[in-house]
């Protein structure tokens, strides 16, 4: 009788090892790269070709017909740069550039130095702080038409409360529409009640972005409220205030609805003598009053350029704020 004893298994031979990138066929590995870098063009491509149409296509061809001599039912015939030289010695426009910048300083100003207080107020702790926040942004979703009306009767010459109040301290009634300076003020108070708010609940939102941790050191080494304000709040609201400051810079550098409904005249005279006509009422004359379409963007040209230095020399200004050089 034979006895069989089965002997050990062998141990498996190790194979020849691969590496982790060749475990299998990757997948989808150059469409997956195209996606990853293409993505991100093609989900902002939305925004950049409505700016190419709405945008830089009018601009280039505002230009264009700034070039011209084109009517809008005449003929259109090439004069080069004649519009800006003639734009350039016309009183009328620097009029208009005269009052575009009085009223933009006017209601610049006292606007963003009121939405820094109120916005440094509503940031306290007091009862009702929701309700004040919500209140600022009222005048905001009023129609500006009806803000303009109400503010014309408001200084209306003979019934209006603004001289109803002046005649209390022994003012004479002022017509507020007759001279340059008064109605500089009636305008530029229209735009201060409709926006203040609106820029303090911007300068409200970056402040409770600023670390408490700062104001509680400061505290700690005997820094009162008001130092804390210049030297901590004002200094981190720096960019925030440089974009205020631009918002406000190209708003009221391209005033209109205000003054036209001021004047109530259709013809975009600003005033019997134009003393409050700003730049974008003259552009609309030249263009749909007088039907010089060159003329009116020649100058809508110019007040592109405009814009752009009245920006730069806000930015120039902003960025020291808080000591920044």
């Amino acid at each position: 009788m034979t006895l069989h004893v089965d002997s050990p298994a062998a141990p498996p031979q190790p194979g020849p090892r691969r590496s982790a990138g060749a475990r299998g066929p990757q997948r989808g590995g150059g469409w997956a790269r195209f996606d990853l870098r293409a993505t991100p063009y093609f989900l902002v491509s939305p925004y950049f070709l409505l700016f190419a149409i709405f945008g830089i296509f009018p601009l280039g061809y505002t230009l264009w017909v700034s070039l011209h001599d084109w009517e809008l039912a005449g003929d259109k015939s090439f004069v080069g740069i004649e519009n800006y030289i003639e734009l350039i010695t016309d009183e009328a426009f620097w009029n208009a550039v005269i009052n575009t910048l009085g009223m933009f300083v006017m209601s610049t100003v006292p606007q963003l130095v009121l939405a820094l207080v109120l916005a440094n107020a509503l940031n306290k702790r007091i009862r009702g702080r929701l309700f004040f926040r919500l209140g600022v942004l009222l005048p905001l979703i009023t129609s500006v038409v009806a803000v303009a009306v109400v503010f014309t009767q408001l200084y209306g010459r003979d019934y209006g409360m603004i001289n109803w109040f002046l005649g209390l301290f022994g003012t004479d009634a002022i017509n507020w529409q007759n001279e340059k300076w008064s109605a500089w003020i009636a305008i530029s108070t229209m735009i201060d009640w409709r926006w203040t708010g609106y820029n303090a609940i911007i300068l409200l939102a970056a402040m409770q972005t600023i670390p408490k941790d700062l104001y509680e050191a400061a505290s700690i080494d005997g820094a009162t409220a008001r130092r804390q304000f210049w030297q901590i709040t004002i200094p981190m609201l720096r960019p925030t205030l440089i974009f205020i400051v631009f918002i406000s810079t190209i708003g009221g550098l391209t005033l209109f609805t205000e003054p036209v409904m001021f004047d109530g005249n259709p013809t975009m005279s600003g005033g019997a003598t134009g003393q409050y006509q700003t730049v974008a009422m003259f552009i609309v004359k030249e263009a749909f009053r007088d039907f010089d379409f060159g003329y009116a963007s020649a100058a809508a040209w110019m007040l592109f350029a405009l814009i752009l230095v009245g920006t730069l020399i806000n930015y120039s200004f902003t960025r020291r704020i808080g000591g920044s050089k």
